[in-house]
């Protein structure tokens, strides 16, 4: 028998170093994990083959009665999800008695949206000088192709591919993912790259740089942001999370196909990713592009035009 702890560990070793999880997930297993194993400690289980869904389902209510709410607690109870299946594949356990536990949703909301007018007048910034230009990219990828504010602030120029259409982005886990870039986003961002030698550093490879000529920072993407969303008149102040919900609720309402969108996000969402892995990218460009609204892309120009 090995302790639960031991388990634990070699268990975040493999997240390390093959699924090459960023440390700051690895720690918030950890915490889960830990609280998990004292948990067990407390009700005489040393053993995790000995856990059964009852042990997990009493775990989750003493969160409960904790005053934890119910994003925080199915949090914790992915992570045991995730731990279990590994001792499943090793096979050190018969089944995974976390798999069918669930929390009820205690009310959560989902962030907020913007309307599609709303996000049409945000993304439509005026102004022609580089500024302008370059917020006017940032805006159309974070709605036109759903990206996280690390991943926006992450771009490198090699990153951007106008002639297939195609952006590759390096999200959480140092996962990399390949999306179709849209018409409006492909335009701004040209735009923008034509002035943005005006600021870069020379031999600067991020995409959005600051007057200052280095890369944006996250807190002046955010800022950004939120200047442009009280100067274009918005009722309440806009930042990228909502412009990439906003992107997989108007996708989802026009396709229905949440698997896709899903893909599209590359959401980190333990008990729910597997079912995602078998679409193609070939399918989501066509449902990308047939139904997100800013996503119409034309007929690449031939060399003579």
């Amino acid at each position: 028998m090995r302790h639960p702890a031991d388990e634990v560990a070699e268990f975040l070793e493999r997240q390390r170093h093959v699924r090459r999880l960023s440390e700051n997930t690895l720690s918030a297993y950890r915490r889960d994990l830990d609280e998990l194993i004292e948990f067990l400690a407390r009700q005489g289980v040393e053993d995790l083959a000995r856990v059964d869904g009852q042990h997990v389902r009493s775990w989750a209510a003493a969160c409960r009665r904790r005053g934890l709410d119910s994003r925080s607690i199915q949090r914790r109870l992915s992570s045991a999800r995730v731990l279990f299946r590994h001792l499943l594949r090793e096979g050190r356990i018969a089944s995974n008695p976390a798999e069918e536990i669930a929390v009820g949703s205690g009310g959560r909301k989902l962030p907020p949206t913007l309307d599609v007018d709303r996000v049409s007048r945000l993304v439509e910034i005026p102004g022609d000088d580089a500024l302008a230009r370059r917020d006017r990219a940032m805006l159309e990828l974070f709605y036109g192709a759903g990206l996280r504010l690390a991943e926006l602030a992450s771009l490198r120029v090699a990153d951007l591919d106008f002639a297939e259409g195609l952006l590759r982005v390096t999200g959480k886990g140092s996962r990399t993912r390949v999306l179709p870039l849209g018409s409006k986003a492909a335009a701004a961002l040209r735009d923008w790259l034509e002035v943005r030698r005006e600021l870069a550093d020379a031999g600067e490879q991020a995409v959005f740089v600051s007057r200052r000529g280095g890369p944006l920072s996250h807190r002046n993407i955010q800022a950004r942001v939120r200047h442009w969303s009280r100067r274009q008149g918005l009722d309440t102040p806009a930042h990228p999370h909502q412009l990439r919900h906003s992107f997989a609720s108007h996708l989802l309402e026009s396709s229905g196909d949440l698997r896709a969108v899903q893909e599209l996000l590359c959401h980190d969402d333990i008990s729910t990713t597997q079912i995602y892995t078998h679409l193609d990218f070939q399918h989501l460009a066509q449902t990308y592009d047939r139904a997100h609204p800013r996503a119409r892309r034309r007929p690449k120009r031939s060399d003579s035009d």
